[in-house]
C-alpha cells in the first residue's frame, strides 16, 4: 500500500526548505509505481512528506499526507504511511479520535500522538512510517520484521527516507542504508529498538492467558497453531477492493487458500469467490500442483505460463524492481513478477505463504542441526527475511501497484511458533513419524486438504516453477565474459557465479552508488 518519501532539515531556512522540497519531489517519481491512485506532497515544518497512494482501505477518505484535526493531543500532526494496520479498529475504539477518516493510518497518527514512540508496539500489521507532531517532530517507524521497507541517509544536514533505493538521488546514495526492522527514530532520541521478537513478540498486546511456556501436548500445539493462523488470514482479507492469493500448490500457500475459501464462504455464503495466482513454465510442478489444489478449492484460477524467452526477456526489468543481484533471490523473483503483473489485472492485494518456512522448520537443509543449532537457525533465518523473501514479496508485487500480505509472519503467529518446542520441528529420517518438514503444521491442518497436498514435499519457488532450470541453461547468454570470475563492480563483493555478475551489472548500471551494504546489509559480503 503506497510508497513514502522524506525529507527532513536540521537547519531550515526559507532557501534549504526550498532545496529539500524540490528534492522530495524527485524523490516520488521513481516510487510511482508504489502508488499508482494518487500522489501528495506536504511541508510541515522543517520536514517535507511525501507520498504516492495504493487505494485498499477508505477509498474516498484516504489521501495522504493526512493530517489530524483538533481536539486533543494529535491535533496537527501528519503522517504518511505504507503498510497495512490490521487492529485499526481495536485501536480507534480505544484511543477516541477524533478521527476524520477510516483510513488505518490515520489509527498511526493518534497511536503516536496518545501513546509516545513506545505506541508503536501497539500496531499491528506490516508498515514503514513517517509522522510529524509538535511533540516529537519527526518520527520514522518500520514493523519488527521489515515487511515493508525502509531506506535512510543523512547528507548535507538532511535526513532523507524513502521505500526504495531508487528514490534517492544520485549524490546521496552512497549514504543510504537500510532503517532497521522494529525501530523508530526521532532527533532527540535517536534510533531505538521497540519489539524484542526473540523474547517478547506480543509484548503489551499478549491475551489475557498467555503465559509464553512451551505446549506440553501437541494436540494443544495444533489448537493454537490452526486457530492462530485463521485470525491472521482474516485480519489480512481486510479491504474494500478484491483480494486473492499466490497458489504455488505447496503446503504453504495451500492452507493460506483453504482458509480463505472458508472465511469468505463464512462471511458472504456459498459459492464466494477466491481468485488464486499461479505461474511457471509448462508442465512445472508448482503450476501442476496449484491448478488441483485450485480446483479441489473452488476457485477462480489464474495461471500465467511463460517460456525460457520470457524468463531472459524480463530479468532486467526483475532485478530492476527487486533492487538486488542475490541469485536465489532473482531466481524466485521471476515467477513471481510475471505472477504479480497476472494478478494485478484481477485484485489489488494477495495473500501469500511467506515466512511458514522460518517459523517451523520447512528448509531441507535444516534436517542436519541438533536442537540447539535449530533453534539458532530459525531465528537467523526471520531476522534475514527483510533481505529475502520479504524484499523480494514486496517489490515484485509493488511493481505492479499490488499489495503482498503474509499472515504467517504476525507477530501472533510468531509467539506461537515460539512456544512449540524446537524438538517438534526437527527433522528426522525419512520414514520416521514426523520426519516430514512442517510436520506440526501438516498435523494442525489434517482434514482441511486432501493428503497428497497436506504431505506435498516442499520446493523453492524458483525450483518449482521451472525457472531455475532456465537461469542455468541462459547464464552464458546474459554473461559471455570467459574471465568473468576476475570482473569486479565497484562498491558489490566479487560474483560468485557467472549468473550473479549478469545480476550485479543490472544492478549497477540502475543504481549507481548504491553500496552493497544497502542491498544485503551484514550479509553483504557472506
Amino acid at each position: 500500500m503506497c510508497g513514502i518519501a522524506v525529507v527532513h532539515d536540521f537547519r531550515p531556512t526559507p532557501e534549504r526548505l526550498e532545496v529539500a522540497r524540490a528534492t522530495g519531489e524527485s524523490m516520488l517519481a521513481p516510487i510511482a509505481h508504489r502508488g499508482p491512485d494518487g500522489q501528495g506532497s506536504e511541508q510541515v515544518g522543517a520536514t517535507w512528506l511525501g507520498h504516492t497512494r495504493l487505494a485498499i482501505v477508505d477509498l474516498a477518505g484516504g489521501r495522504q499526507p493526512m493530517r489530524a484535526e483538533g481536539p486533543g493531543p494529535a491535533a496537527g500532526a501528519w503522517v504518511v504511511a505504507n503498510g497495512e494496520i490490521y487492529n485499526h479498529d481495536r485501536l480507534r475504539a480505544e484511543l477516541g479520535g477524533p478521527f476524520l477518516t477510516t483510513s488505518d493510518s490515520e489509527v498511526v497518527l493518534h497511536v503516536v500522538a496518545h501513546r509516545g514512540v513506545a505506541g508503536l508496539h501497539d500496531l499491528r500489521g506490516m508498515y514503514a512510517v513517517a509522522v510529524v507532531t509538535a511533540e516529537h517532530g519527526l518520527v520514522l517507524a518500520r514493523d519488527p520484521l521489515g515487511v515493508k521497507p525502509l531506506y535512510w541517509a543523512r547528507h548535507d544536514d538532511r535526513l532523507l527516507a524513502a521505500s526504495e533505493l531508487g528514490a534517492f538521488p544520485p549524490e546521496v546514495r552512497a549514504a543510504v542504508e537500510e532503517f532497521p526492522p522494529g525501530h523508530h527514530w526521532t532527533p532527540a532520541g535517536g534510533l531505538q529498538p521497540f519489539v524484542d521478537l526473540r523474547e517478547d513478540p506480543l509484548g503489551t498486546r499478549r491475551p489475557a492467558d498467555w503465559d509464553g511456556t512451551p505446549y506440553v501436548a501437541r494436540e494443544d500445539a495444533h489448537t493454537a497453531i490452526r486457530e492462530t493462523l485463521v485470525d491472521q488470514v482474516r485480519a489480512r482479507m481486510m479491504a474494500d477492493v478484491g483480494v486473492g492469493v499466490f497458489l504455488s500448490g505447496g503446503l504453504d500457500s495451500s492452507l493460506v487458500a483453504a482458509i480463505m475459501v472458508r472465511e469468505a464462504e463464512r462471511a458472504h455464503g456459498p459459492g464466494a469467490v477466491v481468485r488464486s495466482f499461479a505461474a511457471g513454465t509448462v508442465g512445472s510442478p508448482d503450476l501442476v500442483a496449484a491448478r488441483e489444489v485450485a480446483s479441489y478449492l473452488g476457485t477462480e484460477h489464474h495461471e500465467r505460463v511463460y517460456t525460457d524467452d520470457e524468463v531472459v526477456e524480463v530479468l532486467p526489468d526483475v532485478v530492476r524492481s527487486i533492487e538486488s543481484y542475490e541469485p536465489s533471490l532473482v531466481r524466485s523473483a521471476v515467477p513471481n513478477y510475471l505472477l504479480s503483473e497476472l494478478a494485478a489485472q484481477h485484485v489489488k492485494v494477495v495473500l501469500t505463504g511467506e515466512g511458514a518456512d522460518e517459523l517451523f522448520a520447512g528448509y531441507h537443509h535444516l534436517r542436519e542441526l541438533d536442537e540447539a543449532a535449530l533453534a539458532d537457525a530459525l531465528v537467523d533465518g526471520l531476522e534475514v527475511l527483510h533481505h529475502l523473501n520479504l524484499q523480494r514479496a514486496d517489490r515484485v508485487s509493488m511493481a505492479f501497484g499490488l499489495e503482498a500480505r503474509v499472515p504467517f509472519l504476525a507477530r501472533e503467529m510468531l509467539a506461537v511458533a515460539q512456544r512449540v518446542p524446537v524438538a517438534w520441528k526437527l527433522l528426522g529420517e525419512d520414514g520416521q513419524e514426523h520426519a516430514q518438514e512442517k510436520a506440526i503444521l501438516r498435523e494442525a491442518f489434517a482434514g482441511w486438504l486432501p493428503e497428497k497436498f497436506l504431505w506435498r514435499r516442499k520446493e523453492q519457488f524458483g525450483d518449482g516453477s521451472g525457472t531455475a532450470d532456465v537461469m542455468t541453461r541462459r547464464a552464458e547468454s546474459f554473461v559471455p565474459d570467459t574471465d568473468w570470475a576476475d570482473v569486479e563492480i565497484e562498491g558489490l563483493p566479487p560474483a560468485r557465479s557467472r549468473e550473479e555478475l549478469g545480476y550485479q551489472r543490472i544492478f549497477a548500471a540502475h543504481l549507481p552508488g548504491i553500496r552493497a551494504e544497502a542491498v544485503l546489509g551484514r550479509f553483504a559480503t557472506a
